[in-house]
């Protein structure tokens, strides 16, 4: 048991009834042994919040509580809030909690761990069909431009032989006798009654007289959908595209589910992309990046001219503002980075070679302060090195 049953709650120690009320139901249904099947650890816990709550939600019990302090009022074992709470004690308080004894166990089970709305469930109310998920791979350019894609998927559809009812036309159907209706089952489970889904009509409530030819009584059929979908320019891996309607077939006359195509970029083969920018590397001549000049580089609207500042060096990063992707939040593109990289001349003539050679006796080490740092940087560590 925890050193303390405010602290077991989670509240303050002048928390109002409605704050422990609050603190008791996420708790306990947090770590019903429901929702935790076979978890030890988890059944300690609901019990340890249901002691605490048993305590705190009682006045008396709370004004003896915050007199005597947990351990002087545990060790005296009042109100069987002692280390060895009994299981079925907590399962009782659960049940009071939620307005329900265990059982029938239908209200308790359906309603709160099947996420009902506050009553039983009608079986045969229209459900909505499921959503579909299709991933989808396109091209950089595509991304870039958008497109319009023809995809083909496999899905259920209402039965048009039936109307998705199920039911060969002219038949209907009757009252589950299993069941009666209510398209469950209470068995029991230890302590108490837990519902199943009846056996006999799948949790509909009702059997079918003659099931449908067509859709053996399933009230869909499924089919290979072909439709075409649009591609936003802008999208990216991650991006997701909603379609109304062409998901799973609804139930009993309910919609159909939505489709969300999940989109797979393929990457390019000269650009990177973060976002809305993007990056790619351009080779330059080591002659433009020392006097200065202007190149053409490539983006996603065709070459553009690009500026390159006097003794640019290789990899510095230049921008091009408004030259990268479009944005899917709105008008406008990101910003196009280029990495510069200076390239050395290779296979060059003998008449080159002087050329060079002559040009490079007539540097000075202004003309080169990053290897004149680099030199004197290395020879401090030299001298350093031998004191």
């Amino acid at each position: 048991m925890a050193a303390d049953f405010y602290q077991t709650l989670g509240v303050e120690r002048n928390a109002s009834a409605d704050d422990l009320k609050k603190a008791y139901r996420k708790l306990a249904l947090k770590y019903h042994p429901d929702r935790n099947p076979g978890n030890k650890e988890a059944e300690e816990k609901f019990k340890e919040i249901s002691a605490a709550y048993e305590v705190l939600s009682d006045p008396a019990k709370r004004r003896q509580y915050d007199q005597l302090g947990h351990e002087a009022y545990t060790s005296a074992g009042h109100g069987g809030a002692g280390g060895a709470y009994d299981y079925q004690r907590a399962q009782d308080i659960f049940s009071q909690f939620f307005g329900g004894g265990m059982g029938g166990g239908s209200f308790i089970f359906e309603d709160i761990f099947g996420g009902g709305g506050g009553g039983r469930r009608d079986p045969n109310a229209p459900r909505r069909g499921d959503d579909l998920r299709y991933d989808l791979e396109i091209d950089f350019e595509e991304a870039m431009y958008g497109a319009e894609k023809r995809i083909t998927i496999p899905r259920e559809v209402s039965c048009d032989s039936c109307g998705g009812s199920g039911c060969e036309p002219g038949s209907g159907k009757h009252t589950c006798p299993r069941c009666h209706g209510t398209g469950s089952q209470t068995v029991s489970a230890g302590f108490f009654n837990v519902p199943r889904v009846c056996a006999s009509c799948g949790g509909s409530g009702q059997v079918i007289d003659k099931p449908c030819r067509k859709c053996r009584g399933s009230g869909a059929v499924r089919i290979q959908d072909s439709f075409q979908i649009n591609i936003r320019p802008g999208v990216d891996t991650g991006s997701q595209l909603r379609v109304p309607g062409r998901g799973g077939a609804g139930l009993r006359g309910g919609q159909p589910g939505d489709l969300y195509v999940m989109i797979h970029m393929r990457p390019s083969s000269v650009f990177e992309r973060e976002g809305d920018d993007l990056a790619c590397e351009m080779p330059i001549p080591f002659a433009v990046a020392a006097a200065g000049g202007v190149v053409e580089v490539p983006t996603i609207s065709g070459c553009a001219k690009m500026k390159i500042p006097a003794g640019t060096q290789s990899g510095a990063v230049l921008r091009l503002k408004g030259k990268g992707a479009p944005s899917l939040r709105g008008a406008g593109r990101g910003d196009l980075h280029i990495r510069v990289v200076v390239e050395t001349p290779v296979d060059l003539r003998a008449d080159q070679l002087k050329l060079l050679e002559a040009f490079n006796d007539s540097l000075k080490e202004s003309n080169q302060p990053r290897r004149r740092n680099a030199v004197k940087r290395a020879g401090r560590f030299m001298r350093e090195s031998n004191e």
